[in-house]
């Protein structure tokens, strides 16, 4: 069985072999001619203006976590939809479930404001 997936093996050693080599060489090899105005961040061509690093606001990681929710419910309810069917009883109450556990996630996101557009 394991001899299989012997192939897959080799061409991940192989593909890991060739990513670190080549990752290695540019390090040792390249040139390194680090200057003040490199290792500035890059601020479309205008003169950085405060910090580097600055705080996200929490309202981006609510809109992600929205997309997650439906993007995931959108991969899950589609073949749902094609073996509906087949799948009876158990089937229509495992995917219950699923979507009782999506509507939590969604009213969540309601609650915290984040479906409404500022």
């Amino acid at each position: 069985m394991l001899a299989t997936f012997t192939p897959i093996l080799v061409m991940f050693l192989i593909a890991l072999f060739i990513s670190v080599f080549t990752i290695g060489a540019s390090a040792l090899l390249g040139p390194r001619h680090d200057t003040r105005r490199k290792l500035e961040p890059y601020e479309s061509g205008m003169e950085p203006i405060g910090p580097a690093i600055r705080r996200i606001p929490v309202k981006f990681y609510i809109v992600a976590m929205l997309f997650i929710i439906f993007d995931i419910e959108v991969i899950f309810f589609y073949p749902f939809a094609l073996v509906f069917r087949a799948l009876g009883g158990p089937g229509l109450l495992a995917m219950g479930v699923f979507f009782l556990v999506l509507l939590v996630g969604f009213a969540y996101e309601w609650k915290k404001g984040a479906l409404r557009w500022e």
